[in-house]
């Protein structure tokens, strides 16, 4: 018997020291007061503000181009050059013949040397009328052939302004369709695709290359149920998964009005405070929108709660408590009972305890 008392004293201290030399290490935050926030929770992506298809208005073959998958542009760069040689001759032919015009123009009208010499005869004619040699009906047949005259200067002054102006017009249109032959960006711009590389004729409004723009839209789809509490505005946190648990702040700045036919989710957007260059189309992640603030509240971190429960280590054991929550934001909780300013609560690794576990912490 005391040799079996013995063996069992030596496990009971063999068991105790294995057990106390052997804790779990948890790692634990401290319960701690501050300003609670209730937060809308939602998904993010992140896409190009819009994109857009190059076309040319005018057709022709491609004789040089700096397009390029990926390549960035800004706005009114070069970037296609259309053949425009047979365009320039014939606005050369139309210059020539524009500037002959007006040359001729300025010579005078043979027309205005008529007129001059049926107004001396007509002035002769009013002398022999009033010395009794010619009749009245004479006189007026001269005076209606001075008419006739300037009627005809008249028409031949219009037809030449008119002439001037067509010319004018016709080189207007022909300069405005050579500018259409050098292709520009008409944004900031990235290119996604390339349809048309030099040497390739194209049509008129055919398709040169699918352009997106470096401008980003951050869209945040918001469930129904939390909707009606987003303004314009609120401030909220942003985590995209690109770049793993780093947060951004942001602002609502826009409210699309309806929701998805199929999703019945609501679209809101954001202003992030980020570098656009780190906004790349196709992102996701995560945002919180502040719709209420509490000051002076206990607090503990999200990822401690277990649903309504939370681990707390007393005295180096560990306790399971049910509390009742508050407000809560992306990565913390308001809890109103249950736990006490400077409580120890576990926040990694939760599913290695157990109530009455002894651990030792680490904060």
């Amino acid at each position: 018997m005391k040799k079996t008392l013995i063996v069992v004293v030596l496990l009971a201290v063999g068991a105790f020291i294995y057990i106390t030399g052997n804790k779990s290490d948890a790692t634990t935050r401290a319960a701690w007061r501050g300003k609670a926030v209730r937060a809308v929770p939602g998904s993010i992506i992140v896409t190009a503000e819009f994109e857009m298809s190059l076309k040319s208005e005018v057709g022709g073959r491609v004789v040089a181009s700096e397009l390029d998958p990926g390549a960035a542009f800004g706005a009114f760069d070069f970037l296609v050059q259309i053949d425009s040689s047979d365009l320039e001759l014939e606005i050369e032919r139309i210059e020539n013949d524009y500037e002959a015009t007006r040359a001729k123009i300025e010579v005078g009208s043979a027309i205005e040397l008529d007129l001059a010499t049926a107004k001396e005869s007509l002035e002769a004619a009013a002398r022999l009328v009033d010395s009794g040699n010619m009749s009245k009906t004479a006189y007026r047949q001269q005076e209606r052939e001075v008419l006739q005259i300037e009627q005809k200067l008249k028409r031949e002054i219009v037809s030449n302004q008119q002439a001037l102006a067509t010319f004018q017009n016709t080189l207007a249109l022909k300069r405005r369709e050579l500018a259409k032959m050098t292709v520009t960006a008409p944004f900031e711009c990235v290119v996604s695709e390339v349809f048309a590389r030099p040497g390739d004729l194209i049509g008129s409004n055919s398709a040169i290359a699918l352009l997106i723009s470096t401008s980003r839209t951050v869209e945040a789809k918001i469930s129904e149920e939390n909707f009606s509490n987003i303004r314009i505005g609120q401030q909220s946190s942003v985590r995209l998964l690109g770049y793993g648990n780093e947060q951004f702040n942001a602002t609502v700045s826009k409210i699309l009005p309806a929701a998805d036919a199929q999703t019945r989710r609501y679209t809101v957007h954001l202003d992030v405070d980020i570098e656009q260059t780190r906004l790349v189309p196709g992102l996701t992640g995560e945002v919180s929108i502040i719709t209420a603030e509490r000051d002076n509240t206990v607090i503990i971190p999200r990822r401690a709660m277990i649903g309504e429960k939370v681990m707390v280590v007393v005295d180096g054991v560990v306790e399971v408590r049910v509390v009742e929550k508050g407000y809560e934001s992306l990565n913390e909780v308001e809890i109103l009972t249950g736990i006490e300013t400077g409580e120890l609560v576990i926040t990694e690794e939760l599913d290695l305890f157990r109530p009455g576990q002894r651990v030792n912490t680490a904060e």
